[in-house]
C-alpha cells in the first residue's frame, strides 16, 4: 500500500523493492516508480511519486524473507537515478540493465 494505492507485486520483487525505496526514503529523497501491470490485472503501467511526507505499507503473502541479490538492488537503485524513475525490473532485466548501463559512477 502506498498512501491510497494498492499494488500486488511478487514478495520477490517486493523485498528487492523495499529495501531500495527505503534506502532512498530514509535520506529524504523523493522518485518516481514505474510499475507494469499484469494482463491479468489489465495491462497497462503506474508510475508513484514516492516520498518520505507520504505513508507506505508492504505486506508480503510468505512468511520468509526471500534471499537478496545485490545485483539487483543495484540496477533499482541506479535506475531511480535516471529520467524514467525507478523501474520495478524482475532479476533478468536487472542483469541486463546493468550490462548496458556500464560501471556506476562516483559520485
Amino acid at each position: 500500500m502506498y498512501g491510497e494505492q494498492s499494488l500486488e507485486i511478487e514478495d520477490r520483487l517486493l523485498a528487492h523493492l523495499k529495501i531500495a525505496i527505503t534506502s532512498k526514503l530514509r535520506v529524504g529523497e523523493s522518485f518516481l516508480l514505474n510499475v507494469q501491470i499484469p494482463a491479468a490485472k489489465g495491462s497497462g503501467r503506474m508510475s508513484l511519486w514516492m516520498s518520505p511526507s507520504i505513508p507506505i505499507h508492504y505486506r508480503f503473502g510468505g512468511s520468509k524473507p526471500p534471499e537478496l541479490n545485490r545485483r539487483w538492488l543495484e540496477a533499482l537503485s541506479r535506475s531511480s537515478q535516471g529520467i524514467r524513475g525507478m523501474v520495478a525490473m524482475t532479476e533478468d532485466e536487472a542483469a541486463t540493465y546493468l550490462g548496458q548501463a556500464g560501471p556506476a559512477t562516483a559520485p
